[in-house]
């Protein structure tokens, strides 16, 4: 691949600095450079002392940099660290300055997170090589002094390993990348129809029967075809642990997501008597939307508090992830005894009669309640939000603005995901090269262009007060895997579009981002001379700027192409509004 040569006229790190002086020059860290760091900071110098050394095949000591050194040089006289991650207060959260100059690489951070972002600023400016794990080359810096920080502390990606199980090692393998752009949040959707893929000692069934599904279907599950071949796989608690440290020791928090009360039915293969719909149950050989759900019950109640506390138990985040999205309640509707259980909860409609509908945010909300007690905050998906929806949910929106002010508005707490936008699912151009093109075209600039709570769509609700007591943590991008079966498609559908995406949700910088005109043009050049060499080096197999390679394609695989301006023109979408629409490449509609 042509991707060799880095960038010398600027600063090309991804994302782009706040503020950023090349200088002259270049420093040469030599084998045996010390490297300080104060106590705060050490986990993310420790991480780039380790890449480094194993990337250039040097020796960096490691020492302490305690609160009262200001200087250069030690009170005993001793040389100065080549390196220093220093304590700054005067720093915005999660924000960092670097400093390459005379032989000395200073390294200012408010708090850990900051200091992680340094560091892979750090890596990126010694080149493609740093991306490798193999000496070759000199450990060469520019001169340079950077200043940073982020706009929005939430800068998160989902990804699927329940339509597709992914490899522990391909797992750790995306977090670097991830905390290689800075993003800092790795939803990992853990549970769907499709397959359940962590184990649960309580409820072995869940892996021994959820984990496995007979065949997939390939291509949309419109016109797609069984490929006759057994899937499955899961993570032990042990796995699971080992991504949650890997991760934290490069600044990523892992939130897991357990999805109910739809989107279940490889749990109910494995225990039908949490059923709806009385009978065995298979998992989902194919995509779209189940009609199987939970009958919302104090049974499945009680079986999801003992899923969630063993979960608790692995996973270190402050938030659980409890799905609650795309709910059909046609089951519910066919159960009198569910019909009067909504009732009987005060769960009615405005005429007075019994709201079934209801149930879908009353069960969300009692997990919700149960994760309170074990001190962890819940995050849903929007269709998860109403009336019954405690305040503390964080609400992650992927139909839209509407929904997302709505939910601010209310108390709560939001993060942008809007599938129209930064579903990296989606195709990534019109072409016939294109594999399996479900969904709407989201090219590289497009992503760029993202912007998560646009001024003219608060500005569209003047119904709503000046001041919402719900905040925009940030936004996070998707990686759904119904088509995406191999790290090697992972690959191809994420980047370079969540580089993109990862710089739109860290950068201060101000200049319009849109489609065509000077920052994202300036963007998209310096991805391509500096940071696309970066991606080879790191082994990504990237979609290239001019369409995929030959070994990229996929012949005669059906997908579901989709037309963004028609279904935006047909919903009555005027670039502000709540534009609503289905997930998944798919329109919201369950498959007969």
């Amino acid at each position: 691949m042509p991707y060799d040569t880095p960038s010398t006229t600027t600063v090309p790190t991804v994302p782009a600095p706040a503020s950023a002086l090349l200088r002259p020059g270049e420093l040469a860290l030599p084998d045996g450079a010390r490297v300080a760091a104060h106590p705060t900071l050490a986990p993310a110098a420790r991480w780039w002392r380790r890449i480094t050394e194993e990337s250039f095949g040097i020796d960096l000591v490691p020492t302490a940099l305690a609160d009262r050194e200001h200087h250069d040089d030690g009170d005993d006289g001793a040389p100065a660290p080549a390196v220093r991650f220093a304590l700054d207060d005067a720093l915005a959260r999660g924000g960092y300055s670097l400093d390459v100059s005379g032989a000395v690489v200073r390294v200012g951070a408010a708090d850990l997170p900051g200091a992680f972002a340094a560091a892979q600023t750090l890596r990126q400016l010694a080149g493609a090589q740093a991306f490798r794990r193999s000496a070759g080359a000199p450990l060469v810096l520019p001169a340079v002094h950077l200043e940073d920080a982020p706009r929005h502390h939430w800068r998160g990606v989902l990804l699927d390993v329940a339509r597709h199980f992914l490899p522990t090692a391909d797992v750790l393998r995306f977090v670097d990348l991830a905390a290689a752009h800075h993003l800092n949040v790795l939803q990992l959707h853990l549970t769907d129809d499709q397959g359940w893929r962590l184990a649960i000692d309580r409820y072995p069934r869940l892996t021994e029967v959820g984990a496995w599904r007979r065949e997939s279907t390939v291509g949309t599950w419109r016109t797609g075809t069984p490929d006759g071949r057994p899937h499955g796989g899961y993570y032990t608690a042990d796995d699971l642990r080992e991504i949650v440290a890997y991760a934290r020791e490069r600044g990523v928090l892992v939130v897991p997501e357990v999805d109910v009360p739809g989107h279940v039915q490889a749990a109910l293969a494995a225990y039908p008597d949490l059923a709806a719909r009385r009978g065995s149950h298979e998992v989902s050989t194919s995509w779209g939307i189940s009609a199987d759900v939970l009958d919302p019950s104090e049974h499945a109640l009680e079986f999801f508090r003992h899923v969630l506390d063993e979960v608790c138990g692995i996973f270190d985040a402050p938030f659980v992830a409890l799905g609650g999205d795309e709910v059909p309640t046609t089951a519910w509707s066919e159960r009198p005894d569910i019909v009067d259980r909504a009732a009987s909860l005060g769960l009615v409609a405005d005429d007075g009669t019994p709201d079934v509908a209801r149930l879908h945010g009353w069960f969300v909300a009692r997990l919700a309640d149960h994760l309170r007690t074990r001190g962890r905050r819940a995050v849903v998906w929007d269709e998860a939000f109403g009336p019954d929806l405690p305040r503390d949910a964080v609400v992650v929106c992927w139909r839209g603005h509407a929904v997302a002010l709505d939910a601010m508005a209310a108390g709560h707490d939001v993060v942008m995901a809007p599938e129209q936008e930064v579903y990296l699912d989606h195709r990534a151009a019109d072409g016939p090269d294109e594999p399996i093109p479900v969904g709407f075209v989201r090219t590289t600039a497009d992503v760029y262009a993202f912007e998560p709570l646009p001024a003219a769509a608060r500005e569209a609700r003047p119904d709503l007060p000046a001041e919402l007591p719900g905040s925009l943590l940030g936004a996070q991008a998707q990686v759904w895997t119904e088509h995406l079966d191999s790290a090697r498609r992972i690959d191809y559908a994420a980047f370079p579009r969540l580089a993109a995406f990862a710089e739109a949700v860290w950068t201060t910088d101000p200049a319009p981002r849109d489609v065509g005109g000077r920052a994202g043009t300036a963007f998209l050049a310096r991805l391509e001379s500096a940071h696309l060499p970066r991606l080879a080096a790191a082994g990504v197999e990237f979609r290239p700027p001019g369409g995929p390679h030959p070994w990229q394609t996929r012949p005669g695989i059906a997908g579901h192409a989709r037309d963004l301006a028609a279904e935006r023109a047909a919903a009555g979408w005027e670039g502000a509004g709540g534009w609503v629409a289905g997930r998944d490449g798919a329109e919201p509609e369950v498959p007969a």
